[in-house]
């Protein structure tokens, strides 16, 4: 008898079908996969087992007792927790009071601070996390956060945690040192259901995978027993041309953006580069090398930033976004969620935000061109949406990231920076993203890349400037491009093949 059993489990939400008929088991103490596009309906089937939302039909069955938990609270009653991928703490507790939230040790009519504190330190101790649990959460890192959920799961006795895309938001140094906790937990007999689009940590880490598609279950298989290519195939229907960008078969039209002694005290000092029509300029940097810090003084939301930034040839004032909005720039960043979207907003709304004087006809928003608009661009993305008018929150990490990239296009931006485009979708939307930046390269606009995932930077670049503790530290040409190269620039462990970039060279 299987530990963790699924059967028939059913969850239609309004205008979808999340999940439909979905059965397949899970082994004690194993690490079992569950992969599929944005929507196929994975990370609802983990909420449902931790009790974030109800099925509408089937059953759950662990350790051979039926389970049914209505709530989180419930659920983790039954040894059931969930890592989840939007982190959600109080910022200005602290993280003993994080950890302890949902029953407080008191003193009568008064907190017990110092029982507390012994709780927090032991639940700390479960996982080996080593900070101070007085500490506010809201000066944590992420990486630091995720620990906080883990302790939590751990120190209420979780038998089964859900860990969804646990690695989305987190440093190299960060993810290694999750990965090693994994093998901590699993060693004392935790049952791990992990949610990621990354081929890489699932064949390092999962025993099983169970893939979806379109809310279906597809097929539950050793992980050995899978090769990647039939993976994609599984997830999407279809096999996953890989093709070199067409943009890179053409010549570059003329400069349109030209960077000279770009610096922002504690960020990034003396960076400079050019831009022409046509191309796709990467960035590669380790977490903090000052990648987005660029992005976002050269988008003017850096008050602080010195330099010169030249666009067609006129001098772009600094720190002043309504002036590079007007000079033709668009910023995606790095947090969709945060920065990118208004979450209380429908797909109609966040698609026209970027152009609404253009949208308005005597001071008053013109609907029809608003919702034409929408449309277009709901096709052109091919973004799975019920409506136009559903609120974005309820869309998948794909569909939300496509529809972000719609805002800009909807403005039609001469320079394009895209930060972590593809944070948090499946290999089909990623794949569909990739296609779309090349398409607009092919266009004659000028993008700027940045991504954490190497092979992304590389399969979509016609160059790569490499940044290093805030400064360019090499410029590396198509013809040069290799993993282990970039690797050696961005840590400073000796020189990759490129040109070594010095003051005001790249």
């Amino acid at each position: 008898m299987a530990f963790l059993e699924f059967r028939g489990i059913r969850k239609r939400f309004p205008g979808v079908q999340a999940l439909d008929d979905v059965s397949f088991d899970v082994d004690a103490g194993s690490c079992h996969a569950l992969m599929g596009e944005n929507g196929a309906g994975k990370s609802t089937l983990g909420k449902i087992l931790a009790g974030v939302y109800q099925a509408d039909a089937g059953e759950i069955r662990l350790d051979g007792r039926r389970i049914q938990p209505a709530t989180p609270l419930e659920a983790r009653e039954h040894g059931v927790a969930m890592v989840h991928q939007e982190l959600a703490f109080c910022p200005n507790l602290s993280v003993a009071e994080n950890l302890c939230l949902g029953s407080l040790p008191t003193r009568g009519l008064w907190l017990d601070r110092a029982r507390l504190r012994e709780r927090a330190e032991g639940m700390l101790r479960k996982i080996g996390a080593e900070f101070d649990p007085d500490q506010p959460v809201g000066s944590l890192s992420t990486g630091q956060e995720q620990l906080i959920q883990i302790a939590a799961a751990v120190g209420t006795g979780a038998r089964v945690i859900v860990m969804d895309e646990p690695t989305s938001s987190l440093s190299v140094g960060e993810c290694e040192h999750l990965f090693q906790l994994m093998g901590v937990l699993r060693a004392q007999g935790i049952t791990l259901l992990y949610v990621s689009h990354r081929m890489d940590e699932i064949y390092r880490l999962c025993n099983a995978i169970t893939v979806f598609r379109d809310g279906r279950h597809v097929a539950t298989q050793p992980a050995g027993a899978v090769r990647p290519d039939q993976l994609i195939h599984q997830m999407i229907g279809r096999d996953l041309e890989v093709t070199e960008p067409a943009h890179c078969g053409r010549a570059p039209g003329a400069g349109v953006l030209e960077v000279r002694g770009l610096s922002s005290p504690g960020r990034f000092r003396d960076v400079s580069f050019g831009l022409r029509r046509g191309e796709i300029l990467g960035f590669a940097g380790l977490v903090g090398a000052g990648r987005s810090e660029v992005a976002q003084a050269l988008f003017g939301l850096d008050p602080e930033v010195t330099g010169k930034v030249e666009v067609r040839g006129k001098e772009l004032p600094l720190g002043n976004p309504q002036a590079a909005l007007a000079a033709g720039l668009g910023l995606l960043p790095e947090d969709r969620k945060r920065q990118g979207l208004i979450l209380t907003m429908n797909c109609r709304e966040n698609t026209s935000l970027a152009i609404l004087p253009r949208l308005a006809r005597l001071g008053f928003l013109d609907l029809a061109r608003e919702r034409s608009l929408a449309a277009e661009y709901i096709e052109r993305l091919q973004v799975k949406t019920p409506e136009m008018d559903v609120s974005i929150a309820g869309l998948s990490g794909g569909n939300q990231q496509k529809l972000a990239l719609a805002k800009w296009l909807a403005r039609e931006c001469d320079i394009l920076i895209v930060d972590e485009p593809t944070r948090g979708v499946d290999v089909g939307a990623k794949a569909e993203i990739h296609r779309m930046l090349d398409g607009l390269a092919c266009e004659g606009l000028a993008v700027i890349l940045i991504s954490s995932e190497l092979p992304e930077v590389m399969g979509l670049s016609s160059r790569i400037l490499v940044l290093r503790e805030g400064s360019v530290v090499a410029e590396v040409g198509r013809e040069q491009f290799s993993q282990a190269g970039l690797m050696r620039w961005m840590a400073g462990a000796g020189s990759g093949e490129g040109r070594e970039a010095g003051p005001g060279s790249a």
